[in-house]
């Protein structure tokens, strides 16, 4: 006597984790290539004085350079997939499906 579907199990397995890890690291992912470069290249960055007279520094603002075209190319693809995925759950569930 098998209690236990295998089967089924694996299949629950496999799409908690893609919807549950995959698409949550697939938005952090396009965050991180949205947010520019690393701290090196932001350190050599130019800083912009406020206007104020004193030198505190919450009175400097830091320009971080934009991502590149292949950074932003990524993020947005990473962006799609997950708004895609987000749709397709959601016009899944309104049909009924199960």
């Amino acid at each position: 006597m098998n209690v236990i579907e295998w089967g089924a199990l694996g299949q629950v397995l496999v799409a908690g984790l893609i919807v549950g890890a995959g698409i949550p690291a697939l938005f952090a992912l396009g965050l991180r290539l949205l947010a520019g470069t690393t701290s090196a290249d932001a350190a050599a960055a130019p800083v912009v004085r406020s206007g104020d007279a004193d030198d505190a520094p919450s009175s400097r603002v830091v320009a971080i350079p934009r991502p590149t075209p292949a950074r932003l190319a990524g993020a947005i693809a990473c962006m799609g997939v997950v708004v895609g995925a987000i749709a397709f759950g959601l016009v899944f569930l309104v049909s009924g499906g199960h």
